[in-house]
């Protein structure tokens, strides 16, 4: 590999960096039998068809056909160059590499030193804002508000809660002195150009408290800035930057991982201030959008961790609202809701102020309804259900979502509630109920009633949709034995050689003859590494989970390679018969004849 990271140094990463625990930071895994499974981070699916394979050390999505070893995984996940992925997964492992050649640079670490260096401005000032809260006279009236919130130094040392001077240019001197690029650092949202000049800058954050916001990988990334008196905005947040992405992006998400897949349940909040507070009262599982309504990508990075998601907002009107809405992202990306109900048109942060933090983790995140119970009671909201119009409106608007719920128990358990409440009968609810189907059905455009057609993913490999030729399960076969097997691939380069009928495939034992020729072992993830497009890698990885016998008869073998051949053969008859009709309709009978010869030669080869 010339000056690029040594074989050696490569096989040593892989070995370190097992591909189960990589993908576990990414990806929910449940294991099953030899494999583990998850829903797929590359595209959307409320079924696991993502599999994980610890003894290979390799992926495979069997909905959307992604597949690869530990590398592939970050550069399709992260964006990240082959060079970026060995070195993340060699910091990870505490494995030094050496020194890289330009042009390796130019494929990695300089592809994103902008970005690099915006995070590192960003941990920098982390470190110096909590310095100034926590051990400065200048910072004092600061953590007084703090402490006199309820916020503990615990809490504060935790979550690394600062303070910004109320000065224009401190900030900007400061990195400008440490050698950062000032016109970068405005690109990162740090500093403000002044009008009308190319080269001065300004300070955004001037005497507010610091909140510092971090990626899922726990890379700080952007800050939210409270003020001290009575300015506005209350809360002015950095800009969306190359590397800050609100949509993108769940606050507390890197803490809160570990404790979300040991409670297998999910706290979501609308703001920062609300998670640090919940999490001083125990409810680690805590994260929240930044403050910005709940996103489909967010959606789906929960539901790629964990099923079961409390919404914890506001119980104003706008919480009320935004709960209905998230609810109804979370559903479509398929989450099991519940929502933890704040009284008195408080928030949680409020309740906790003024109940404690005991109160607040059994009384209202253990207290947490389901999403339809949470519906019920806001359709109730402001009507007098003994006046029989309103009645009748709560009855029709608790029927409308009833029909949009697939689960029958969960369905009659709602119905006989209305039944009972309302004295109605259940053979009357249940007609109108359905009639509401119906309606809703046609409601939706065409495009939409086929995409809820295929919403019952089956964990199948994709070329089983479709019933193969025989030459081509043939030659994956044989592929998936080359792949466990040396001595296999050679018998079948002697036999077979090249004549593989599919050009993906005859690329990919072009590659893997090669692999072998230089002396490498049975591997498929490190044979991955090798392969040029992630086209080829993905073909491999879907191969190799193929379930095959642990040996392969001569038998078994030669029938494989007859399969192969045997399609050659019958192209050939058929070129010949399109020559023979075409002599014919030219009356070369002669030639006609000859060639029928040809073709008689050819269906006896095929039966040999």
């Amino acid at each position: 590999m010339g000056n690029r990271i040594p074989e050696e140094l490569l096989e040593k990463i892989q070995r370190t960096s097992d591909i189960v625990d990589v993908i576990s930071e990414y990806v929910q895994l449940k294991k099953q039998g030899r494999n583990y499974f998850g829903l797929c981070p590359f595209h959307g699916e409320k079924s696991p068809s993502f599999s994980v394979s610890a003894d290979k050390q390799i992926f495979h999505c069997f909905g959307c056909g992604a597949g690869g070893n530990v590398f592939s995984f970050l550069m399709q996940h992260e964006g990240y160059t082959f060079i970026e992925a060995a070195q993340h997964l060699a910091d990870k492992a505490g494995i030094d590499l050496p020194s890289l050649s330009p042009v390796d640079q130019n494929q990695g670490k300089v592809a994103s030193k902008s970005t690099d260096k915006m995070v590192e401005a960003h941990e920098l000032l982390k470190k110096f804002y909590h310095h100034l809260l926590v051990n400065t006279k200048e910072g004092q009236p600061a953590l007084d508000y703090l402490l006199n919130r309820g916020f503990t130094k615990e809490t504060i040392d935790a979550f690394e809660i600062g303070y910004s001077l109320d000065s224009w240019d401190f900030i900007s001197k400061f990195l400008e002195k440490r050698g950062f690029d000032l016109s970068l650092m405005e690109e990162a949202g740090l500093l403000v150009k002044k009008n009308n000049s190319d080269n001065e800058f300004f300070d955004r954050f001037r005497n507010r408290i610091m909140f510092p916001i971090m990626d899922h990988h726990g890379n700080t990334i952007a800050f939210s800035g409270r003020v001290l008196g009575d300015e506005k905005p209350k809360y002015l947040n950095s800009p969306e930057t190359k590397i800050f992405n609100k949509s993108k992006l769940l606050y507390n998400f890197h803490r809160a991982r570990l404790h979300i897949r040991k409670n297998q349940q999910v706290v979501l909040f609308e703001g920062f201030a609300d998670v640090i507070s919940s999490t001083r009262a125990g409810v680690e599982q805590a994260i929240a959008t930044m403050g910005t309504s709940l996103t489909e990508e967010q959606a789906k990075i929960i539901r790629r961790n964990v099923s079961e998601v409390i919404i914890c907002y506001d119980s104003d009107s706008a919480g009320i609202e935004a709960t209905m809405r998230a609810s109804k992202i979370l559903k479509a990306a398929g989450c099991n809701i519940k929502v933890a109900m704040v009284p008195d048109g408080m928030d949680p942060d409020d309740y906790i102020k003024k109940f404690g933090e005991e109160k607040f983790k059994h009384d209202v995140i253990g207290a947490s309804v389901p999403i339809m119970t949470f519906k019920m009671t806001y359709y109730r909201r402001g009507k007098n259900l003994h006046n029989e119009g309103e009645r009748l409106q709560y009855i029709d608007s608790v029927l409308t979502e009833l029909s949009r719920i697939e689960n029958a128990v969960e369905k009659e358990i709602y119905l006989k509630q209305l039944s009972s409440e309302f004295d109605l009968s259940m053979d009357v609810l249940k007609e109108q109920t359905f009639q509401k189907e119906k309606q809703i059905s046609k409601q939706q455009p065409p495009q939409q009633q086929n995409k809820m057609s295929q919403q019952q993913p089956k964990r199948v490999p994709i070329q089983s949709k479709r019933l193969l030729p025989a030459f081509h399960t043939a030659e994956r076969m044989l592929i998936g034995h080359m792949l466990r097997s040396k001595d296999i691939a050679e018998k079948v380069l002697d036999r077979l050689g090249l004549q593989f009928n599919i050009e993906e495939h005859k690329a990919i034992v072009t590659y893997l003859y090669g692999f072998y020729e230089e002396g490498n072992e049975e591997n498929v993830s490190s044979f991955l590494s090798r392969l040029p497009n992630p086209e080829l890698q993905h073909t491999v990885s879907n191969i190799a989970m193929i379930t095959l016998n642990s040996e392969v008869t001569e038998q078994e073998l030669s029938d494989y390679i007859k399969q192969v051949l045997n399609h050659q053969k019958m192209l050939m008859i058929k070129e010949k018969e399109i020559e023979k009709n075409e002599a014919e309709r030219n009356k070369q009978f002669k030639e006609a004849a000859q060639i029928a010869m040809e073709i008689i030669q050819l269906k006896q080869a095929l039966k040999s």
